[in-house]
């Protein structure tokens, strides 16, 4: 057995083995193991939106793909292939009228490693306040915003084999109101020896509870209504505290070239064991003709039998430059979020 093969075996035992430690005490905790259910339980759900529109549109299937500044998300280990300078910036119009942007910029040291910073913002704009019998509005006005920054470290420990992390701050707020985690990503990259096919694994979002306070959980109350001589008394309401949504990700991709010079097909699969939800599988594909355009076509949540997405398609494009040095790219796709109507992606990369 080679080397390569030794370690990235070493790491699958450990990874699988942590996670389903994982699994095994948040179970206890949970009940779900007589037959619940963890949906809508995790805090911080805007943390499973993928980033990148070429991720998106091959429908999330990425994992064993992430080799650009997108993979502080996916696969951190990822960001180690790169080979310069490279910057990132997705924007998406999100469902019912938010919107969610992604930047990303990741820097080489040497060629054994990189480091790189991530930003996330996701929110609404301004939404008036409206109480019972004052439907139309109070003249006040509240907003939400979510954010995760990050900062990646990957190190390529042999020719093959890649590994990554991404710590990350988390902040959720609304209106007056907010809830601060921290949490890690790891991720590892391995080529076989197999020419082409590539696999990938991580582990996303493990970290810290979350627990709104602020002062809109301010209050006063009246704590005997039938003695008028007790006035009301100011209470603070605590919430509850929620988990992050904890992501197992398993993924393989195979290349081969097609038809055309320099043209290759990718294929990808990716196996999703989530804290809050059942097991999918994503699936995806990408024709790169040239190395100027690439065709994309995904569908996510296979197996999943509550799922509301399905179908993804999308588009890359590489802008000509003055300098030979620089590369542009910019990337769409389309994502089918069924009767929450469809998602619009779009990302620009520049490489230096």
């Amino acid at each position: 057995m080679s080397k390569q093969i030794l370690n990235a075996s070493i790491f699958s035992v450990l990874m699988l083995g942590t996670f389903e430690n994982l699994y095994a005490q948040k179970d206890e905790g949970s009940g779900s193991g007589s037959g619940g259910t963890n949906v809508g339980t995790s805090a911080a759900a805007f943390l499973e939106i993928g980033v990148g529109a070429r991720a998106q549109a091959m429908g999330g299937a990425f994992v064993s793909l992430a080799e650009d500044a997108t993979a502080m998300y996916w696969n951190p280990a990822g960001i180690g292939r790169i080979s310069g300078f490279e910057t990132t910036f997705t924007h998406v119009n999100w469902l019912v009228d938010t919107n969610f942007d992604y930047v990303g910029i990741v820097a080489p040291i040497g060629t054994a490693a990189a480091v790189g910073i991530n930003v996330t913002v996701f929110g609404t704009g301004e939404q008036p306040v409206r109480l019972v019998g004052q439907e139309e509005g109070t003249g006040e006005f509240y907003s939400s915003q979510d954010l995760v920054a990050g900062i990646s470290f990957a190190a390529n420990l042999t020719d093959r084999f890649s590994f990554g992390l991404n710590g990350k701050y988390i902040k959720q707020r609304i209106w007056n109101s907010s809830s601060v985690g921290f949490a890690i990503d790891v991720g590892a990259l391995y080529d076989t020896e197999f020419d082409g096919l590539k696999m990938g694994f991580g582990i996303s979002n493990f970290g810290s509870d979350m627990r709104l306070s602020g002062r809109d959980l301010l209050n006063q109350v009246d704590p005997d209504v039938l003695n008028e001589g007790v006035d009301n008394i100011p209470v603070s309401y605590e919430t509850d505290s929620y988990t992050l949504p904890l992501i197992f990700r398993f993924g393989l991709s195979y290349q081969r070239p097609v038809l055309l010079e320099r043209s290759n097909l990718t294929i990808a699969v990716d196996l999703l064991h989530p804290s809050n939800d059942s097991e999918s599988i994503n699936l995806g594909a990408e024709y790169s003709m040239v190395d100027i355009l690439t065709l994309r076509i995904g569908y996510r949540s296979l197996f999943l039998s509550d799922r509301t997405s399905g179908l993804s398609l999308g588009a890359g494009l590489i802008l000509p430059t003055p300098r030979s040095s620089v590369e542009i790219s910019v990337d769409y796709a389309y994502v089918d979020w069924g009767i929450l109507n469809a998602v619009h992606n779009f990302t620009i990369n520049l490489k230096l």
